[in-house]
C-alpha cells in the first residue's frame, strides 16, 4: 500500500481538496484499496486549542460543485516529523511547504518530499486560493497531479 500525505500551509484548501479529490479518483480506478491518503498542514494557524478548523467553505463548495465526496468532520492537523516514517511520499502544493515541511521533519534522506506539479512535470507551485480566490484553477492543478500520480502508479514508477 502507498501512503501518501498532501500539505499544504492551513490544511483547510488545497491539501484537504488533494486528499478527497485523490480518494475519488482512486475509487473511479478500482484503486482505493491501493493507497491510503490522508492531508496536514504545515502551520497551526488554523488548530485552536488542539482543534483545526474545517475545510474552508469555498473549498468545499468546489468539491461538491465537481461530485467529489469528502469527510464533513475533516479538521486541520499539522504535519510530524512522524509522518516522515509513515508516510511513502509527503506531496506538498508549493515551494514554500517544502521549505517549512523541511523545518519540521530535519531533512529529506529518503526523497519522500515532492511537490504535487513535481508529477506532472511542471514542479509548479499550486495558488493558495485563499488568497487568490480561484478554487476552481487549484482544483484544476490538483487534479491534473493527482492523475499523474496514478498514471506513474500503473506504469509501475510509483514506489512504496
Amino acid at each position: 500500500m502507498i501512503k501518501i500525505l498532501f500539505i499544504c500551509y492551513g490544511n483547510i484548501c488545497r491539501s484537504p481538496m488533494a486528499e478527497f479529490i485523490m480518494k475519488d479518483m482512486l475509487k473511479k480506478h478500482a484503486l482505493e484499496n491501493e493507497f491510503h491518503i490522508q492531508s496536514a498542514a504545515t502551520s497551526t494557524e488554523e488548530i485552536w486549542g488542539g482543534r483545526g478548523n474545517p475545510i474552508y467553505s469555498p473549498a468545499r463548495a468546489e468539491l461538491t460543485k465537481r461530485g467529489i465526496p469528502f469527510d464533513s468532520n475533516k479538521r486541520a492537523v499539522q504535519a510530524t516529523k512522524a509522518d516522515y516514517d509513515k508516510y511513502d511520499y509527503l506531496i506538498c502544493m508549493e515551494s514554500m511547504n517544502v521549505r517549512d515541511l523541511m523545518r519540521i521533519i530535519g531533512f529529506d534522506k529518503e526523497h519522500k518530499v515532492k511537490k504535487l506539479l513535481d508529477f506532472v512535470g511542471s514542479g509548479g507551485d499550486i495558488a493558495d486560493p485563499w488568497y487568490s480566490g480561484d478554487f476552481t484553477a487549484t482544483y484544476e492543478d490538483i487534479t491534473k497531479g493527482c492523475l499523474a500520480i496514478i498514471d506513474k502508479y500503473k506504469e509501475g514508477k510509483l514506489c512504496q
